[in-house]
């Protein structure tokens, strides 16, 4: 076995390679804001236990102080640039968890794996409590295999460029709500994105786990369906690359032979 993923829901995957465990975007709650998680148990506590935390960018969706302060005391966490200041509640726990800030192109090691920060085309600001900006990132972890979190992003001119060749790509295909910018992926531009980075493995995520409360019954296929989407976009406009739609707590493995 090279890879194995676990979705735990939008975000939040699991990635193990090399005996090493690296969790992305940690959102372990039923609810945050105006959002209600929908679909999908909350992940178990095991879902916190990680070698190395992954943070794409500080919306509250993806970088969740109360998710980052279930880790074990000295978890290292991986931030972008400039998190620290912007986040009050990062700070504190940066007296807790070993906290590192990275900006893309920059590389961390955790055991055998290698991971390297590369660029995201999305607004990373920690909205809407102050100008402080730090970069969106997405990661490439780098073991027995290559697997490219996204975090959130738009497409972009050099992406497959910056992002490298991988074998296992974990794309955002929708949101938590019915209207998705340019700064985001819905299925159609991740089929894109697919058909760019020519992974061997895509699993679809950032869709069909979170919902603003009381719209329930606005566009719910916004919600539903952009997993399947994604698939069946796929299978069309990246038909060399294997998309694996996963439940909430399912797993993938991807292995050398493939």
């Amino acid at each position: 076995m090279a890879v194995e993923v676990t979705w735990w829901g939008h975000a939040t995957a699991t990635v193990r390679d090399s005996g090493t465990t690296v969790l992305t975007d940690p959102l372990l709650v039923h609810r945050l804001a105006h959002l209600r998680r929908r679909r999908g148990q909350l992940p178990p506590a095991r879902a916190a236990e990680a070698d190395l935390v992954l943070v794409s960018h500080l919306h509250a969706d993806h970088l969740h102080v109360g998710s980052l302060a279930r880790l074990a005391a000295g978890t290292r966490v991986v931030v972008p640039t400039g998190a620290v200041r912007a986040v009050p509640g990062l700070r504190r726990l940066a007296k807790v968890l070993r906290v590192e800030e990275v900006a893309a192109g920059d590389l961390v090691r955790a055991g055998a794996l290698t991971v390297r920060a590369v660029p995201a085309a999305h607004d990373g600001r920690r909205l809407p409590y102050g100008p402080h900006r730090a970069p969106a990132l997405g990661y490439v972890i780098e073991g027995e295999a290559r697997t490219y979190f996204a975090g959130d992003t738009g497409l972009w001119d050099g992406m497959a460029k910056a992002v490298g060749p991988v074998d296992v790509a974990l794309l955002p295909v929708g949101g938590w709500g019915p209207f998705l910018g340019n700064e985001h992926l819905d299925a159609r531009r991740a089929a894109d994105a697919a058909a760019l980075l020519a992974p061997a493995c895509a699993v679809p995520v950032h869709y069909g786990t979170y919902w603003p409360i009381g719209l329930d019954a606005v566009r719910p296929h916004e919600f539903h369906s952009p997993g399947t989407e994604f698939v069946r976009m796929a299978a069309h406009h990246a038909p060399a690359v294997e998309a694996h739609l996963l439940g909430h707590g399912e797993q993938v493995r991807w292995g050398a032979a493939g």
